[in-house]
């Protein structure tokens, strides 16, 4: 029988990692947040009082088994003078799905056939929640998209109202032979599956062992100048009583030129791989040179790191 991992995380960060993963003889669920509130995601959000599903949507494109024809229709946005304009066709799928189905996980499930998906998705909550951070100042930000944009840094992240995980989510949890944390935002996509009470309930009271792997690149305003145990830190100041088990970090040296540009750019600086201070706080460490460059950016190898993952399932 398949070892069973849950990952939680939501956006760009889960669904790379899963398309790794998706490649080996592993049972996957994939627990995503549904705070987004920008673009094509808010405006359904706002007309159709739906959680977000625009990191849904990426996640099932991710684990899709389906031709790339069909990858691209759901990702497809339209650029119209229209009421269409900024929507992608997989978030009017979900959307409509929800809406025929009469909830979002059954929505999900509803294409989730369609599209052959090698695991499940699975939405945190049915919720519409909205996200409050607690800036750095003291001020308060309200919605994903503006507590991404604001450069005054995060200080912490909260729910306006208590959010209530749906029963898929907290069964993955128990069922768990790993529970995974992805790399992403880890103020916007992470950290928002760790603010349930329930969710961190079922962490504690599971015997799998957590892993976190870590980002590539620091985020302006949410992780600026943070080494890997900084990340994971800061995770752990969010979970219960059962913290970071094992860290899963990249040691390869990045091109200075490609780093300096990230800088300039995106004011954006390689995660240093601080390995003596994650084994101080307790943490297994698990590094490889994991990164590859796609079209001048800096990418987790994929497929190396499914395997780095993989690896350790069959060991433990």
């Amino acid at each position: 029988m398949n070892k069973k991992v849950v990952v939680l995380g939501g956006g760009t960060g889960s669904s790379t990692l899963l398309r790794g993963l998706k490649q080996f003889p592993i049972d996957l669920t994939a627990i995503v947040s549904v705070c987004d509130d920008g673009k094509s995601t808010g405006v359904l959000r706002e007309e159709f009082n739906i959680p977000a599903v625009g990191d849904i949507r990426r996640v099932l494109v991710a684990l899709s088994e389906t031709e790339p024809l069909v990858m691209d229709l759901f990702n497809y946005r339209f650029n119209t003078t229209s009421d269409l304009d900024g929507h992608t066709v997989g978030n009017l799928l979900l959307t409509a799905s929800s809406e025929i189905t009469g909830n979002l996980s059954d929505g999900i499930e509803a294409l989730s056939k369609v599209l052959n998906l090698k695991g499940k998705v699975v939405p945190l909550t049915e919720d519409n929640v909205v996200l409050i951070g607690e800036m750095e100042d003291g001020s308060i930000v309200e919605g994903e998209h503006n507590i991404t944009l604001s450069k005054k840094g995060i200080k912490k992240v909260y729910y306006k109202d208590k959010a209530e995980p749906t029963k898929e989510a907290i069964k993955a949890i128990k069922q768990a032979d790993l529970i995974l944390l992805s790399m992403g935002s880890v103020f916007t996509s992470i950290i928002p599956n760790l603010i349930c009470d329930e969710i961190i309930d079922a962490i504690d009271k599971s015997s799998a062992k957590v892993m976190y792997v870590s980002n590539m690149m620091t985020q302006p305003g949410e992780t600026d100048g943070f080494k890997v145990s900084d990340h994971v830190k800061l995770i752990n100041s969010y979970l219960g009583e059962h913290k970071i088990d094992v860290v899963v970090a990249n040691n390869g040296k990045i091109d200075t030129l490609l780093a300096n540009k990230y800088e300039t750019l995106e004011q954006k600086d390689p995660v240093e791989f601080d390995e003596a201070e994650l084994k101080n706080i307790g943490c297994e460490v698990i590094a490889d040179d994991l990164f590859t460059i796609s079209n001048n950016l800096i990418r987790h190898d994929v497929i190396k790191l499914g395997l780095k993952i993989f690896e350790f399932l069959l060991e433990n």
